[in-house]
């Protein structure tokens, strides 16, 4: 009996290391990179490969899968469910047509999906349901004809669809227009078969999702209320008809031959009678960092069941409470408050109020402009007027007294050349001598020559006193003549020294 007890633990210690083992190898393997792929940390790239399904067994680290570009006709159920931490998911340029209805389970992380480029016909009800952290859906470039109402239902996050180069002849707009994706910024419908756009519908989405609209270059017929609404969206700027002007185009006859472009001023739509309408919006004024409360002026304020959400000039949606930012706070009442603005806030407010009990919603648009006071402004004018006065007066003095050289010593003007005769020629001269003033320099050794006064005993002569410290050796002896003479005879007397006077 000892043995068989003894028999028994051994078996199971077998079977507990053969399940480790097995363990271990299914976990080196599931983490082992497939061939056909290049790895990374978090990133797998197994596109130009020739695939024609997904390879089993991938990393359950990688974030980004791209599988672009190969030859994969059919996902299989449940194929990314080893892939937990999956956000964005490239399979795009293969051959897919449909996809059932358990393909994306588990996947709530992904984010970003490309199924551009494929043969999808249809996108049906079920084919995103599990996605509900989706963002981004690109499905442009394949052959859809029919989008299912509910296709999108579910995904509460989407903030991109990309439904270009299809083959659509109509769309579910009424499926975005119960605001049920208020992230949605962008929806593209441009280049496919559309030839009708409903207009009532599409008036009633929120500005957010008219200016990422695109439907341009689609065989619609041309309409007065088409060219009214797409006049307006001009006129507000929205960039699906601002980014587009030239590819914006209408059939103006059941021949598809009379395709035209809307903008143009043609002949066609003058037999329109509506005139364009001016654009009357409310508008209210706001100092800069003033506070603004701004009411939203709809029928429904009676109806309690009514909720609000606010559309900026810059597309981004408050709604009380969980929607707020430090400048813009929805009030319970309906009403936004704008705190502390600045002139970049100026533009159109767009409210939007929805009954829950009647099932309709209504929309109020506001203008507001956020302006510097009156003082502010007089102020600033002033004081750039003064400013433009100062600088033309310091120029003007500068132009007048600055003297073109700065440095005094290479700027300094040579010294004028001694003249021996210099006091000979003032004593000569009939007239006072005249010197240049800036060479007469003040010093306590300067020789000092002057005249004497005449005296009788002189006879009509006059003698040069010097200084005690004169050089008078050799003395220099000048003899002067009086006025009657001339200069010339009185170089011609005899000299006379000063021992003889």
């Amino acid at each position: 009996a000892s043995w068989l007890v003894i028999l028994r633990r051994t078996l199971w210690v077998l079977f507990g290391l053969g399940v480790q083992v097995s363990i271990l190898s299914n976990a080196s393997t599931s983490r082992r990179c497939p061939e056909a792929c290049i790895c990374t940390a978090d990133l797998l790239s197994c596109s130009r490969k020739n695939l024609q399904r997904v390879p089993a067994g991938l990393p359950r680290t990688a974030i980004t899968l791209d599988l672009s570009h190969n030859a994969i006709v059919h996902l299989h159920d449940y194929c990314l469910t080893t892939l937990p931490h999956l956000e964005t998911f490239r399979i795009s340029h293969n051959k897919i047509k449909n996809i059932t209805q358990c393909v994306f389970r588990n996947a709530t992380y992904l984010l970003h999906l490309d199924m551009s480029s494929n043969h999808l016909q249809t996108v049906e009800k079920y084919y995103f349901e599990d996605l509900v952290n989706l963002k981004e859906l690109l499905l442009y470039n394949n052959k859809i004809v029919q989008v299912d109402g509910k296709a999108f239902m579910t995904l509460i996050n989407l903030q991109k669809i990309y439904l270009s180069w299809n083959r659509l002849t109509k769309f579910p707009f009424e499926s975005i227009q119960k605001l049920e994706h208020p992230y949605l910024r962008m929806l593209d419908l441009s280049a496919n078969n559309l030839s009708s756009i409903p207009i009532q519908v599409i008036a009633a989405l929120p500005t957010y999702i008219k200016n990422g609209l695109y439907f341009h270059n689609n065989p619609v017929n041309c309409d007065c209320s088409l060219q009214e609404m797409l006049q307006e969206w001009k006129h507000r700027g929205y960039r699906s008809v601002q980014d587009f002007i030239e590819e914006h185009i209408c059939k103006a006859y059941p021949n598809t031959l009379s395709l035209i472009k809307t903008f143009d001023y043609n002949k066609y739509f003058h037999i329109c009678s509506w005139k364009q309408r001016k654009f009357d919006i409310p508008e209210v004024l706001c100092r800069v960092g003033e506070s603004l409360v701004i009411d939203c002026n709809t029928s429904l304020h009676e109806d309690n069941t009514t909720t609000y959400r606010w559309i900026s000039p810059r597309h981004e949606l408050f709604m009380y409470p969980e929607h707020s930012d430090q400048t813009h706070q929805p009030l319970k009442n309906g009403s936004l408050k704008i705190i502390n603005p600045n002139r970049s806030y100026s533009g159109v407010y767009e409210c939007i109020a929805i009954s829950d009990l009647q099932k309709i919603n209504e929309t109020y648009e506001v203008n507001v402009t956020v302006h510097y006071s009156k003082l502010v402004e007089s102020f600033s004018t002033s004081l750039t007027t003064l400013l433009g006065c100062i600088v033309s007066l310091v120029l003007v003095l500068m132009y007048l007294y600055l003297t073109p050289c700065f440095c005094s010593k290479c700027c300094r003007k040579p010294k004028s050349p001694p003249q021996d005769c210099s006091a000979q020629s003032s004593i000569l001269s009939t007239t006072p001598p005249v010197t240049d003033v800036t060479n007469r320099k003040i010093s306590a050794n300067k020789h000092v020559v002057f005249l004497e006064p005449i005296k009788e005993n002189q006879n009509g002569k006059v003698k040069l006193a010097v200084t005690e410290d004169f050089d008078v050796n050799p003395p220099k002896l000048l003899r002067l003549k009086l006025d009657s003479d001339s200069i010339g005879t009185a170089f011609s007397n005899p000299v006379m020294s000063p021992a003889d006077a």
